[in-house]
């Protein structure tokens, strides 16, 4: 009769991210794609959150998952894997952008930066009602950089000073950005909760 001992023998351990990513890098595909099954979902799911946008978060998530096929390799196992690709995820997101701010600058003649509206708030009375769904939709009403630090501060936790370092700015901007974000969010949820 065999032991649960036995059976352990029997049935292959789940293989380590850490384990996964140094066979990635020796070239073996089937362990970058079990890592590319293992984590796909996180990666969109963070995509999403941060870009507000379905079509774009998979284009994203894809060019990550790009990315780390290429960079599999600078994997030092000084962290977990996961947190690892989080930071290689926003910092992909990050550079997407600071590309698309960069296409969407425009001036008027005299060199003035035009008033921009955040698209979906032009309308007050089109706001979504109070609940998780309207939080989320009214968090991908904001503007990228807002979005960017409400959702690395509230949502994912990171520090003003990481934050800073991450997206290129002043720590003092970050929490300027959080906090306007902060207001941006309660004023559109006051505003909806004063329709209903």
């Amino acid at each position: 009769m065999a032991t649960v001992a036995d059976v352990e023998t029997l049935e292959p351990a789940a293989d380590s991210d850490v384990d996964l990513a140094r066979r990635a890098a020796e070239g073996e595909d089937a362990a970058f794609e079990a890592l590319y099954h293992r984590h796909f979902r996180r990666v969109y799911s963070l995509c999403l959150r941060m870009l507000g946008n379905p079509t774009e978060a998979e284009d994203l998530t894809q060019e990550t998952f790009a990315n780390l096929y290429r960079k599999v390799g600078s994997f030092r196992g000084d962290s977990q894997f996961t947190t690892w690709l989080h930071r290689m995820t926003v910092n992909q997101v990050l550079m997407h952008f600071r590309k698309r701010s960069v296409k969407m600058e425009k001036t008027t003649f005299e060199g003035e930066t035009p008033i921009q509206i955040v698209k979906g708030t032009e309308n007050a009375n089109r706001m979504p009602v109070v609940d998780r769904i309207a939080l989320e939709s009214a968090i991908q009403q904001l503007a990228p950089g807002y979005r960017s630090v409400f959702v690395l501060h509230d949502v994912e936790g990171y520090e003003h000073e990481e934050i800073a370092r991450m997206l290129g700015i002043a720590e003092g901007t970050s929490k300027s950005q959080l906090h306007k974000a902060r207001l941006k969010l309660r004023d559109l949820i006051r505003k909806q909760a004063a329709l209903n």
